[in-house]
Parts: structure tokens; C-alpha cells; sequence
């Protein structure tokens, strides 16, 4: 049976970022996770960070096609 959770190690490395900042996105409910065991350790569904992984990638879509995203880029190019 194919694994159902993930680490915020495994996480971190999915998104490549650091620990600490998966950390922070599980603390501060942007990324829903679950405490298990006796000393309470985190644990994030594959599908939960799949759909999270989506859910960016439709901002950056909306940011990309706002009209603010071309200000921004004019003054960046």
C-alpha cells in the first residue's frame, strides 16, 4: 500500500524549502497537517499537499493576469 502521509521533512523537500518554513506553513494553517503519536509529531496527507501545491499555482495565475502584475513588471523591466 503506497504511503498516505508525509513528513515536514519529506514536505520541506517537496517544495524545497527549509524545514522551518514547512514548519510555518503547517503552524500557521496554510498547509493542513495532523499531530500523531505520543510526542506529537506532524504529518501531512500526499492529496493535502497536492491540493495545496494547486491551490499556488492558481494564485500565481491570478496574480500573473491582474493588471497590477503588469505595473510590476514595468517597473521591474
Amino acid at each position: 500500500m503506497p504511503a498516505r502521509f508525509m513528513t515536514l521533512a519529506d514536505v520541506a523537500e517537496s517544495l524545497s524549502v527549509s524545514a522551518a518554513q514547512a514548519y510555518a506553513l503547517v503552524r500557521s494553517g496554510e498547509l493542513p497537517a495532523i499531530k500523531v503519536g505520543g510526542r506529537g509529531q506532524w504529518r501531512v496527507e500526499i492529496s493535502v499537499l497536492e491540493d495545496y501545491i494547486q491551490g499556488k499555482y492558481a494564485e500565481t495565475r491570478a496574480m500573473v493576469a491582474s493588471p497590477a502584475a503588469d505595473d510590476e513588471d514595468a517597473l521591474l523591466g
